[in-house]
């Protein structure tokens, strides 16, 4: 890592198509003779256009009437959501490409123009089934049970006047109308901003152009208040979008003059900023600098509404420098995450029911043991949601303030607000304790939070490491070294997932406990390499990238395709992106070997496809939690070995990120994840997908909810 000459193993780039190349199939077909090729382009599905995928299976808990009405609103909002993201990233990514030049071919043999046209094609569709959804499902469904979200010109007079009080007093005091003339030039446009186009004329017929940003502090659906004489007879909630209430009161910005036209636009901006690590004297400053560099990165979306005038619309194209082919003009209000306010209402009869996550007795506050104690007996495993992550805050808080605990170690990631994980860490230092934290200062979109994280820490004293120069570390542990009578014992914790309170409430992840010295001497040997100057490049359990997980991961699959039909193999994991190992599971496929993938996310990998991979089956499982946690069960003949960790199957996690893959050493953790959760998983079939070879899925018909089952369970069938 940096200097400690990690090697930054990189994934074989697929080679490039010759001009007199076969063309592309979209479908697969069976291998004729034995000089059909594992790299055919056609066995492999584009990354992006995965991703788009699964967009529609987010979209399909939107449209599923057995799920709550508020719920649906909730995933078309994260659907949307997801959708800005995509464009900042992804879709700025291939901009980027194009204009370098870049002629690398992708893992399904198109170009980077080629993969454009494909995704703004997709993204259109997507985008009218989202509205479709909107419209013509949640909007009419949202009205019979009393739910309206109306416009300015529906209400009634006193309605108005009820609004424009709040209008007056709430909104009115933060706009700042921005006109652009040769003396005021057109202003910068925040990403993802919701903003109104205004068009006007004075007294003597010149016309004006002015913009005016829309607060986002401000409610974006404003409740419409519910007069006295209504509440007896009317139980109906209405809310009028903010954008539309400022429209329908511009006069009182521009008096004097008429409003001749106003049209709400949304700007998305290139978020994929490149961090020059290797030209850098200080990494925090020079992420310091990207992230207030992307605030003024080139558009890659317009959105505006679908009656926009041609002459306001030139106006924004020119000045926002965007390409005619980004923009998009939606029927309906712009930027729909901005549902995310509905499930909020106290309407609990339109929301999944709330659950308390269950504690191990064990772990709990009635216990008499030690969590150290508790421990050192035993591996334990939680798994989140349905298993409170109060444990894992518990054990740093007991090592803070433990005088046998000589040091704590660990690596943050996303740890979010008012972090209580922080919090004990200071706590600790103010203890005499040694505290080591690498903080991730490259966590996209989380930079700032985690730059103020770590010059808090170091304020109070912490060691404090801003990541690693060319490596993002991923990996997710903790590390306490503690003095006990018969010498210095490691603890460890092991997760999934982010040392994040909030997240492990939304988030499915692992968390494992351990005292085994093999790992505990690993995590020191790792924690070495993280913070210092360290050549070791083989561990005893954990496999480590991008130093030893490739090479071990490959080795184990290699191992069951040489069991044939009595081989197995069983992954659990965010995506499936690598072709090294896309190539590895086609081959154990075509060996016999039963291949069971709930991949979440992204799939490359083409499933069902005679003579390559029908022994293959795809999942992918989209519910009320986030499938986050990574498990890779290897069936061994059936002695099952199986790996938890942080790391998908992406050729970034294997060769550019420092990850962490644990093996699962106790076996009644190893039979609760292969019988209980695994198998639950993969006799779900209400909330499951599965994979066609064409890179489409199909919904699942029955009615066992994986994660239903898991909530109604939670801490029973246990004893880990």
């Amino acid at each position: 890592m940096g200097s400690a000459e990690i090697t930054r193993r990189r994934a074989v780039a697929s080679p490039r198509r010759k001009k007199d190349a076969p063309k592309i199939v979209e479908m697969p077909v069976a291998p004729g003779t034995a000089q059909f090729s594992l790299d055919d382009p056609s066995l492999y599905f584009n990354r992006e256009l995965s991703l788009l995928e699964f967009q529609r299976r987010v979209l399909d808990e939107a449209r599923d009437d057995r799920n709550k009405l508020l719920e649906r609103v909730k995933f078309l909002s994260i659907v949307s959501s997801n959708l800005d993201e995509f464009f900042m990233i992804r879709i700025a990514a291939l901009k980027q490409k194009l204009k370098a030049g870049n002629q690398d071919l992708s893992v399904d043999g198109k170009s980077v123009a080629q993969q454009l046209s494909a995704v703004r094609a997709s993204v259109c569709e997507l985008m009218k089934e989202i509205y479709d959804c909107f419209h013509k499902q949640l909007m009419p469904q949202l009205t019979h049970t009393g739910i309206r979200i109306v416009t300015w010109e529906s209400l009634d007079s006193r309605e108005r006047d009820a609004l424009k009080t709040y209008y007056n007093e709430t909104v009115f005091p933060v706009l700042t109308p921005l006109a652009v003339d040769p003396g005021r030039p057109f202003p910068h446009i925040s990403n993802l901003s919701m903003n109104l186009a205004v068009v006007l004329t004075d007294t003597d017929g010149r016309e004006h152009f002015a913009r005016l940003k829309v607060p986002e502090r401000l409610p974006q659906l404003v409740n419409v208040p519910v007069l006295r004489v209504q509440r007896k007879s009317s139980p109906v909630r209405k809310f009028v979008w903010i954008e539309d209430l400022i429209a329908a009161n511009l006069e009182s910005l521009f008096p004097g003059l008429e409003i001749v036209e106003s049209h709400p636009f949304h700007v998305t901006r290139d978020a994929e900023v490149a961090i020059k690590e290797l030209e850098s004297d200080d990494l925090l400053e020079t992420v310091e600098e990207a992230v207030w560099r992307r605030r003024f990165r080139t558009p890659v979306r317009l959105q505006t509404d679908s009656e926009i005038s041609s002459r306001v619309l030139e106006i924004l194209v020119e000045n926002l420098e965007v390409d005619p082919a980004d923009v998009f003009k939606v029927r309906g209000p712009i930027d729909l995450a901005r549902l995310r306010q509905l499930p909020m209402l106290d309407r609990p009869e339109l929301t999944d029911a709330p659950f308390e996550p269950w504690t191990p007795e064990a772990f709990s506050s009635q216990s008499d043991e030690d969590m150290f104690s508790v421990i050192r007996r035993g591996d334990r495993l939680l798994h989140h949601p349905y298993d409170s992550f109060q444990p894992v805050i518990e054990l740093l808080r007991k090592a803070a303030v433990d005088p046998d605990v000589l040091a704590i170690k660990m690596t943050l990631y996303r740890v979010g607000k008012n972090s209580p994980i922080v919090k004990a860490l200071l706590e600790a230092i103010e203890n005499g304790k040694q505290v080591a934290v690498l903080v991730e200062l490259k966590a996209r979109f989380d930079e700032e939070s985690n730059i103020e994280w770590a010059r808090a820490l170091e304020r109070e004293g912490v060691h404090v490491v801003y990541g690693l120069v060319g490596l993002k570390v991923h990996c997710k542990i903790a590390l306490i070294v503690r003095r006990e009578t018969d010498g210095i014992r490691r603890y460890v914790h092991l997760g999934t997932g982010n040392y994040n309170p909030a997240t492990a409430r939304l988030y499915t992840d692992v968390s494992l406990f351990t005292a085994n010295e093999e790992i505990g001497t690993d995590a020191s040997d790792l924690f070495n390499q993280l913070t210092g100057y360290s050549h070791k490049a083989d561990f005893r359990r954990l496999l480590v990238a991008p130093l030893t997980m490739r090479h071990k991961l490959a080795e184990l699959i290699r191992r069951e395709t040489l069991l044939g039909e009595r081989g197995r193999l069983i992954f659990k994991t965010n995506a499936l992106e690598d072709k090294e190992t896309i190539r590895l599971l086609y081959e154990a496929s075509q060996a016999g070997v039963k291949v069971d993938l709930i991949v979440r996310g992204l799939c490359c990998l083409r499933a069902g496809v005679p003579g390559v991979s029908e022994n293959i089956r795809v999942r992918s499982i989209v519910g009320r939690f986030l499938e986050h946690s990574r498990i890779y069960c290897f069936g061994n003949g059936g002695d099952e070995e199986i790996y938890s960790g942080s790391a998908d199957l992406m050729p970034r996690n294997l060769d550019r990120r420092v990850e962490l893959l644990f093996p699962v050493l106790d076996q009644k953790i190893v039979r609760y994840l292969r019988d209980v959760v695994i198998e639950k998983y993969l006799s779900d079939t209400r909330k499951v997908r599965f994979a066609k070879p064409d890179g489409t899925y199909e919904t699942g018909r029955g009615s066992v909810d994986s994660q239903a089952w898991f909530v109604a369970h939670r801490g029973k069938l246990r004893g880990v």
